[in-house]
């Protein structure tokens, strides 16, 4: 039986009844209709597996449930939809089939927790700003530069603006972007869709356009709940004494620390911090996204900071975010703080904030 109240379909519990308006996500394998979301957030999952005797989505109201089970048809394959509707945004999940874990054939896969994951896409209603549009494009292509320290051949990933390959003249500031715990140098671009950031800003005329350069940030085994033992150095002498002597090397860069930023998120965040309170000789320019804050006291010599910028979910740590922004501002430090409304340590808080960043960047 369903409740007729103010036009809204509501089911006997008072919740609006789910709107059978699915369309396959954005992030599907091509050819593949699952699994699929509706204009309300719902997800829905069906997987083949006849011989099975439980399939599980790990995604969830809330996470709160234990993920979605699913229900088996009469034609082998399981079905079911999200209790309710997920946030906005990018969300890793995996399937637990009789209690193996697996990715989903479905979507695409995407590094995350120390692993490919499946990957979805819950539309969000700012989409815009990272959509795909007829502008001019940049490029994002690979590297492998000589670390020797580490005794192997490094990868990174490197943004250079549409405008990079029609003036040759032409020199660029750098961000140096780093990614979260468990992710690696693809997620900025893969998950982030950073290059369609920045794409899109550049086309409306919000930034001057700057390189980005992307690269592994977990130069030590760490384990889930052991950052508290993650030793710096080794990445810092990556970063600093091999990939950006590289990367000016190679490309047309602003070579100097007026020039030259670094941001990261969650992990990255934490690498951020404590490298450019090491180094300020190499960084003007600094971000936290979801990775911490900085206090006025952190910062020795502020005639070399260009910007600090602090950001977050509004599920996550908003007023500490907001109360440290001030703090440095009232040291006399630039500082922006910038808090993603209804989000949480996730990646639509990632790309809201680097959208923030960006324009920021090098105008000092």
């Amino acid at each position: 039986m369903m409740l007729i109240t103010g036009g809204t379909c509501l089911a006997q519990t008072g919740k609006p009844a789910v709107i059978e308006d699915f369309k396959p996500s954005t992030k599907n394998q091509p050819f593949q209709e699952y699994p699929q979301v509706n204009s309300q957030g719902y997800a829905r999952f069906r997987i083949i597996a006849p011989e099975a005797k439980s399939v599980v989505v790990s995604l969830g109201l809330g996470g709160t449930r234990g993920g979605t089970p699913l229900s088996k048809a009469d034609d082998g394959s399981w079905m079911g939809t999200t209790a309710g509707p997920l946030e906005e945004g990018f969300h890793y999940y995996h399937l637990t089939i009789d209690g193996g874990v697996f990715n989903d054939p479905g979507t695409l896969n995407y590094y995350g927790s120390t692993r490919w994951e499946s990957g979805i896409e819950i539309p969000a209603h700012d989409q815009d700003f990272y959509a795909i549009k007829n502008i001019p494009h940049g490029k994002v292509q690979q590297i492998l530069f000589p670390s020797p320290s580490t005794n192997i051949s490094r990868r990174a990933f490197v943004y250079t603006p549409p405008s990079y390959e029609k003036d040759k003249k032409k020199r660029y500031p750098v961000l140096y972007l780093q990614h979260g715990w468990g992710e690696d140098e693809t997620a900025w671009s893969n998950q982030g869709h950073a290059n369609l950031i920045m794409d899109n800003l550049i086309a409306e005329g919000k930034i001057k356009p700057f390189i980005i350069v992307m690269t592994y940030g977990m130069t030590n085994d760490v384990k889930m709940g052991g950052l508290k033992n993650f030793d710096i150095t080794p990445f810092q002498t990556v970063l600093i004494d091999e990939l950006i002597p590289y990367i000016d090397a190679n490309f047309r860069t602003m070579a100097d620390q007026p020039h030259r930023a670094m941001a990261g998120l969650s992990m990255g965040g934490m690498e951020t911090k404590t490298i450019t309170l090491a180094r300020p000789d190499i960084f003007s320019h600094y971000g936290l996204l979801s990775g911490g804050t900085y206090a006025p006291e952190d910062i020795r010599d502020k005639s070399k900071v260009k910007l600090v910028f602090l950001s977050c979910g509004s599920f996550e740590n908003a007023t500490g975010v907001r109360n440290a922004a001030n703090a440095l501002k009232e040291a006399g430090i630039n500082a922006v703080s910038y808090v993603s409304e209804n989000t949480r340590h996730e990646f639509q808080t990632w790309r809201r904030s680097l959208h923030e960043l960006a324009p920021l960047l090098f105008n000092q």
